[in-house]
Formats: C-alpha cells, sequence, structure tokens
C-alpha cells in the first residue's frame, strides 16, 4: 500500500488564524495526507500567514520565504494571502496563494500539487471526533463567526475577512460538546466580534439536543455554561448588551472575564479610529460591572500616538487607565497599515512621541496591575494546570489568566498536581504579571 503524502504546516497569527489552521490539518487527516514537523521530510508546506500589522506581514514573509528555501514547494493561505500580488511578486514559485478561511481553494491547491495514489492509506479512524487541535488537550479555541462588520480607521480585517458571518447556534454548541466530551476543560469563545454573534442571523433558533437555542451572545453564554466547562469570552466590542452578560459571570455560570478593547479614552480620537460603541460612558460601566460582579477581570488593548492625538488626549488616556484600574492591558506603538484609512488622516504623531507616550502608558499600567495583583495575596482561588518548570512547580493560570496573553500562577512542588486538572491554592506572592501560590 502507498505511503500516505506528508505536509508541512506554519501557523502564524491570532488564535482567529489558529483555529483556520486547526480546521484545514484535520481536512488534511481526513484525506488521508500525514502532517510532517519538518521541512525536510514533507513533501509540501502549508504557510498559514497574518497581515494585521508591519511586524506581522513582515513575519508571514519570512516564513514563506524559509519554507520555499528548505522545501521548495509551498502554498500561502491566511490573511496576508487577500494580497496575492505582494506574495506572487515577492515570491514566484509559490504553488497557490489564498486568503482567510478558504480551506477549500487550500485542499484544491493540495490535490494539485500533491495528488495521493489510488491506493493510498487513509486513516480516518485516526482523526479525533474534535478534529485535529494545535492547543494542549486541556483548552480550545471556539470560534463563533468569521468577519466584521465595522470598519475601523486602522484596521484592514474587514477587507480580508469579509463581513460578519455567524455559525448558528447548534453549530457551535455540537462543536463545543466535541471538545468537552474529548477532555477540554476550557473553551476561548473567540471571533472578530464576539458582541455582533447573531446580528446577521436576526438571532435565529436552532436546535442543540432537542433544545431551542437562539443565536444571541447571551443564549449562546448561557447554554456553554451548561457543559461544566471553564467559558472565556474573548474581542467582545462594548455595546450596551454586554452588561447582560455580567450577571452570568457572577452567578458563576461563565468566568468573570471580559477582553475588551478600549482602543483610547478620548471620543475625538475613538471617533476618527471610527469604533463602534465610541460614545458609551465606559468608566460607568466599568464601575457598574464590578458592582454586579467584584471579581471581573477586565483585559484591554489601546493604540497611543493615533494620528491627531493631543497631549491632552493622551494625558486623557492616562486618567482613564488610573481610573479603570484595568487587571490586563496591551498596548500598540499607532502604524500606518497598508490599506487603513487612517493613514489619509492629518496631523500625524511623530514616532519618537508615539513611543515616548507608550513608554508612560505602559509603566502607569504596570504600576496599576501590580496593585491589583497585590489585593488577591492571601486569597484562595482555583487554577488550572497547564504544564510544569524546571523545578517541579506547577505553572496554573486562575480564571483571570487568558492562555499566551496574560499572566501565570506558579504553584508550589506537588507531587499530586496533574495537568489539565483544576485545583484550589492560596495565593503567596506576587510578582510583576504573574502570582505565586500554595495547594490548599
Amino acid at each position: 500500500m502507498t505511503e500516505a503524502k506528508k505536509v508541512g504546516f506554519v501557523s502564524l497569527g491570532c488564535p482567529k488564524a489558529l483555529v483556520d489552521s486547526e480546521r484545514i490539518l484535520t481536512q488534511l487527516r481526513t484525506e488521508g495526507y500525514g502532517i510532517e514537523s519538518s521541512y525536510e521530510n514533507a513533501d509540501l508546506v502549508i504557510v498559514n500567514t497574518c497581515g494585521f500589522i508591519d511586524s506581522a506581514v513582515e513575519e508571514s514573509f519570512e516564513a514563506i520565504g524559509e519554507a520555499l528555501d528548505e522545501n521548495g514547494k509551498v502554498i500561502v493561505t491566511g490573511c496576508l494571502g487577500a494580497k496575492p500580488g505582494e506574495i506572487e511578486s515577492r515570491y514566484p514559485k509559490v504553488l497557490s496563494v489564498t486568503g482567510p478561511q478558504a480551506y477549500e481553494e487550500v485542499m484544491s491547491a493540495v490535490h494539485k500539487a500533491l495528488p495521493q495514489q489510488p491506493d493510498y492509506d487513509a486513516r480516518i479512524d485516526l482523526v479525533p471526533p474534535q478534529g485535529i487541535k494545535l492547543t494542549p488537550r486541556h483548552y480550545a479555541y471556539l470560534k463563533i463567526s468569521e468577519g466584521c462588520n465595522h470598519h475601523c480607521s486602522f484596521c484592514i480585517i474587514p477587507s480580508m475577512r469579509g463581513r460578519l458571518v455567524s455559525r448558528t447556534a447548534a453549530d457551535v454548541m455540537s462543536e463545543a460538546e466535541r471538545l468537552v466530551q474529548a477532555g477540554v476543560k476550557e473553551l476561548l469563545v473567540i471571533s472578530q466580534d464576539t458582541s455582533a454573534y447573531g446580528v446577521d442571523l436576526k438571532y435565529a433558533t436552532s436546535f442543540w439536543n432537542g433544545r431551542p437555542v437562539k443565536a444571541s451572545m447571551k443564549a449562546l453564554c448561557e447554554s456553554l455554561a451548561t457543559l461544566g466547562v471553564w467559558v472565556r469570552l474573548h474581542y467582545v466590542y462594548p455595546y450596551p448588551h454586554v452588561d447582560d452578560i455580567v450577571p452570568l459571570m457572577a452567578d458563576k455560570k461563565i468566568l468573570p472575564y471580559l477582553d475588551i478593547p478600549f482602543q483610547h479614552a478620548s471620543g475625538r480620537i475613538l471617533k476618527l479610529m471610527k469604533r463602534p460603541a465610541a460614545a458609551e460612558r465606559n468608566l460607568d460601566r466599568i464601575n457598574a460591572w464590578r458592582q454586579v460582579c467584584p471579581d471581573i477581570t477586565l483585559r484591554s488593548t489601546f493604540i497611543v500616538g493615533f494620528p491627531g492625538e493631543t497631549d491632552e488626549e493622551f494625558e486623557e488616556l492616562l486618567e482613564f487607565l488610573r481610573q479603570a484600574r484595568l487587571d490586563r492591558v496591551g498596548c500598540f506603538q499607532y502604524s500606518p497599515v497598508d490599506g487603513a484609512t487612517a493613514n489619509d488622516l492629518p496631523d500625524a504623531v511623530p514616532p519618537e512621541v508615539t513611543e515616548e507616550r507608550w513608554h508612560r502608558f505602559m509603566a502607569l499600567q504596570a504600576e496599576i496591575s501590580a496593585e491589583r495583583l497585590k489585593e488577591k495575596v492571601g486569597r484562595e482561588i482555583e487554577v488550572l494546570v497547564d504544564g510544569f518548570d524546571v523545578d517541579g512547580n506547577a505553572i496554573a493560570r486562575s480564571t483571570a489568566d487568558a492562555p499566551e496573553i496574560d499572566g501565570t500562577v506558579l504553584v508550589e512542588s506537588h507531587s499530586e498536581l496533574k495537568v489539565g486538572e483544576f485545583y484550589k491554592v492560596r495565593v503567596t506572592d506576587s510578582v510583576d504579571y504573574d502570582l505565586s501560590a500554595e495547594l490548599v
């Protein structure tokens, strides 16, 4: 019997791109292709690219070039693939270029470049029901929609991934159930705009296990809560109906965690950014959320140095940080992105000013984060173990910590601890963005 053809895979970018990679890998295995971890032993290589900011674009180009140098047969997909001309002009030897979530086109390119022999060994039974996952066994990303209906002036995602297309609630819940049955203990809900889930479906009802489930953010959260695992929400825009989700967190139905990208505090800058919900009184809402759910963890991202940002507006942003006291914060220095409408705005902020503002922003947030973590010392919290360090201490995460982007809880060495299991610990110390703890 002919040995299965082998495909190498390079996955770059955000969790949404990771889910795209998982779907392609699952289809490859379903069709009997082997997945190869080295360039030299692969029959061809697929590179799933990122194209959001300049550094990500350059990383994608470098990955394509490396794959061509090391293997020679390369298929390119992903967000950067939405600009095929740029890729093909730089790397004319690539076999195929497709945009994001172009699963069928990727497989067609694989079939053309690497057809299976009639007697290949298709080991479909080796593909798990939940599909191929690139995350550890105990957590998984659950993508509920594709695309975005907004046109933020600094962003080109809608031009690459299109308008909002939500999955039916039954489809999402069926996947979530398969993941939990396979051992997943934490579901990380992702999309381009989680708050807008179901808008395009007019919040239509579908049926999961004989039960009606409405395609709305709240109804989906309520259904996911019945699975008995951690449910963490990412990429939540601050629409008014987000207020309806916080009581679910207070009732411990989903994790008390909101990843909500505010981007700025100045109303004028937010309007220039064309941000949805720009007029919302976010400080008042944050205080209201904490009234309902005191343990809520708030993560956000911001941009400094946006065109036209004045010294006064930057100070307004710093004052917002002081009052909001957010738990987890990321900050980007604005840089032009090819195709973004913000490139045409007047009054560009000099790079040296943008960098100086970024350092001031991060220094202030570091103080706030340290204060927030100190408040947890002495408390008992639940953690999920991800792994162990060289000294045998468990590297875990609390409800406040999303994988890869937030801090960790280092639990003192204990032989009982196992990866992928929950434990109750007592926080003994806080350092920078992380906690230390002991098993209760």
